[in-house]
């Protein structure tokens, strides 16, 4: 799920600021690899994650070092989700840095598009279908997510620190309230502001020339329909 994030992050920045401000700068990282940086460090975070959880799962209780082993894994999985939080921290706190920097982006946006004042929906070359304009709407949302999938996350690291005699353990309804409820609005927001109706390209990659900077996000030649 977060790497649908990091891919719908992305199409916003690319689709709101002018190629001239797509600069390492201003996002903190280079704006063409946001995807790639962050899909690698969930990766590398999951699968540190896993490597702890198989040391657990292989050891028995029988085995002469078993609570140091137990201990070690348990160790190991922790390391993991903290490198997830910080992952993902640091992901969040890029998206909400952008929505605070991006208002500027609004009036040459909408210059770009040439969507009139009041104007809902604008067209783009190319494409059949209107896109909303309220490209803001869709960035709530992404951080609305991220700070849901964030305090998950720090549920599972008190969940797993804890332990099977913890009280998280004992009590159901934490696994309800702080895992399971986050993740619904998590699914029912993008259900309901879907980014097809804010974005053009939604693929895995963006064109070529808009990449490398080589061309506007929206290009001027763009017929509007009113």
């Amino acid at each position: 799920m977060a790497a649908s994030y990091y891919v719908v992050f992305s199409r916003i920045f690319y689709h709101v600021v002018p190629p001239a401000a797509r600069t390492t700068k201003f996002l903190w990282v280079p704006p063409a690899f946001v995807t790639p940086i962050f899909v690698i460090c969930d990766i590398v975070t999951l699968l540190t994650q896993l490597y702890g959880a198989v040391i657990v799962a292989g050891t028995q209780v029988t085995d002469p070092d078993a609570a140091s082993k137990f201990s070690h894994g348990k160790q190991v999985v922790l390391i993991g989700l903290g490198l997830q939080i910080g992952c993902f921290g640091l992901f969040s706190v890029i998206a909400i840095r952008f929505h605070l920097t991006s208002k500027r982006f609004g009036k040459d946006f909408d210059q770009r598009t040439g969507a009139a004042p009041g104007e809902k929906y604008f067209a783009v070359g190319g494409l059949k279908r209107k896109l909303d304009r309220n490209w803001e709407t869709l960035l709530w949302v992404v951080n609305l997510a991220c700070l849901l999938v964030l305090g998950r996350t720090i549920y599972r690291i008190c969940e797993f620190a804890l332990g099977k005699t913890g009280y998280i353990e004992y009590h159901e309804w934490c696994a309800y309230v702080f895992d399971a409820v986050p993740m619904l609005p998590c699914v029912a927001l993008f259900v309901y502001y879907h980014p097809g109706v804010y974005l053009p390209y939604l693929g895995f990659r963006l064109p070529k020339n808009i990449r490398s900077n080589q061309a506007d996000y929206l290009p001027e030649s763009v017929e509007i329909s009113r």
